[in-house]
């Protein structure tokens, strides 16, 4: 199997900024461990952005009158890359829903070695992450690389994608 890639899902200001409310109390530490990740993976790592769908099918429509102040333009600067993450070297890929396994599936291909961190725990990595295992994709979860909308949320999605070993592997970074 080849390398694996970093994948860092949506380290986007609307979910770094503690006055947003999607915003991870967890964030400041994730983006940490994170940094640390970045050279081992220097040439395989992808950046995922979260837009929102400009087509709303079903129940994007509901979400998006749900929570208001995330309809804006994907030109926003609420949706750029943080700080810390806006020069690293690495494809950038935007997708218009939780999970990023659809836009990832084009560059990594059908079954590739995936590394996710990022953000919400809850959210949009364990939707990354389910789907990219049952197409046949080799996944480890950096817990402490990754950030919850809450301490109990991020612990019960970890649980859950613990619950699919061999596919998805639940590990700290000190353990990679």
């Amino acid at each position: 199997m080849p390398d694996p890639w970093l994948v860092v899902i949506d380290p986007q200001r609307i979910f770094a900024d503690p006055a947003s409310a999607w915003g991870s109390p967890m964030w400041p530490d994730a983006a940490g461990v994170i940094a640390t990740l970045l050279p081992r993976f220097e040439g395989r790592t992808i950046l995922t952005r979260w837009i929102p769908p400009r087509r709303r099918p079903g129940s994007w429509e509901a979400y998006m009158k749900a929570w208001p102040f995330a309809d804006r333009p994907a030109t926003d600067p609420y949706f750029d890359l943080v700080d810390e993450f806006a020069d690293v070297e690495a494809v950038v890929l935007d997708a218009p829903t939780f999970g990023k396994w659809d836009a990832l599936r084009a560059v990594v291909g059908e079954t590739p070695e995936l590394v996710l961190t990022g953000v919400s725990t809850d959210c949009c990595v364990i939707s990354t992450a389910l789907p990219a295992a049952d197409a046949g994709a080799t996944l480890t979860v950096v817990s402490d690389a990754c950030a919850g909308s809450t301490v109990e949320n991020h612990a019960a999605a970890l649980t859950v994608m613990g619950l699919y070993p061999p596919q998805i592997t639940v590990r700290r970074s000190t353990d990679l």
